[in-house]
């Protein structure tokens, strides 16, 4: 379904029953909401809310630069216009940086947080990378970004033996508007949350895979760190886009935080 919020037109689905706890699922860059099809099912003792980010998917791609502060007033406009107070937030990759943000600007606004394969800070020299993928994809659209991405975000085992996984995951990649992407590369190359974890004050799960080459165990173990009380929650044999890799492990781990959490 599409709505308006925050000026922009956006798609969601919003499933489970009602009056259930709202469980907000926000994908990673350069994916869009089919990213989280193995794991709405698990969730389905939840209200489930999945949508498409600012530039992926349905929802609309004006032009950028983005930040992850519209990123965030984006999903909290949404929130709003679909009449949902509180939430657990569980975001990957770009979607645990906007929950972060959320996390630190609307305090009272999440239930708990799970952060998966996610990082906290793109150190100043990472933005070289960042500005190399804009610089593709303004030039030369998606079509270029599509293996090498693949190849960070799955073990070769993985590449090898799920063909028609990665081939969907493909397809995300190559159908993301090239200005949806490059606004949101912005957004992620200015990442500098660290230092403020600490002021994040709700049940927080660190998830990631043992493989996850963008952003690796180092990372997760730096938000866990951080953030008092945390969990962490190493996957084996799963790279970035874990919750597809090992879908079963991942479920199992946010379903057990979830059912802990207040």
């Amino acid at each position: 379904m599409n709505i308006e919020a925050n000026g922009i037109t956006m798609r969601y689905t919003l499933e489970g029953p009602a009056g259930a706890p709202v469980v907000t699922l926000s994908h990673s860059l350069a994916t869009h909401a089919g990213m989280w099809d193995a794991t709405a099912p698990a969730l389905a003792s939840f209200r489930v809310l999945r949508y498409d980010t600012r530039g992926h998917g349905g929802t609309e791609a004006p032009a950028g630069p983005y930040s992850l502060d519209v990123l965030a007033a984006d999903a909290l406009a949404l929130l709003e216009a679909l009449g949902i107070q509180r939430t657990h937030w569980v975001g990957l990759s770009m979607g645990g940086m906007i929950g972060q943000t959320i996390a630190l600007k609307a305090r009272g606004t999440l239930l708990s947080l799970a952060l998966c394969d996610t990082t906290s800070r793109v150190p100043p020299e990472a933005r070289g990378t960042w500005a190399e993928r804009i610089a593709t994809a303004e030039a030369q659209g998606m079509e270029p970004l599509v293996e090498p991405t693949i190849a960070r975000w799955f073990t070769p085992d993985f590449v090898r033996t799920r063909p028609e996984v990665v081939d969907r995951v493909r397809a995300m990649i190559r159908e993301t508007p090239a200005r949806g992407y490059v606004g949101c590369c912005h957004a992620i190359a200015q990442l500098d949350l660290t230092d403020r974890l600490g002021e994040i004050g709700i049940p927080t799960l660190v998830v990631v895979g043992e493989e996850d080459q963008g952003t690796p165990v180092s990372a997760a173990r730096t938000i866990h760190e951080h953030v008092r009380g945390s969990q962490l929650v190493v996957l084996k044999s799963a790279s970035h886009l874990s919750n597809i890799e090992q879908p079963g492990e991942f479920n199992e781990a946010v379903k057990h935080f979830l059912a802990t959490a207040p």
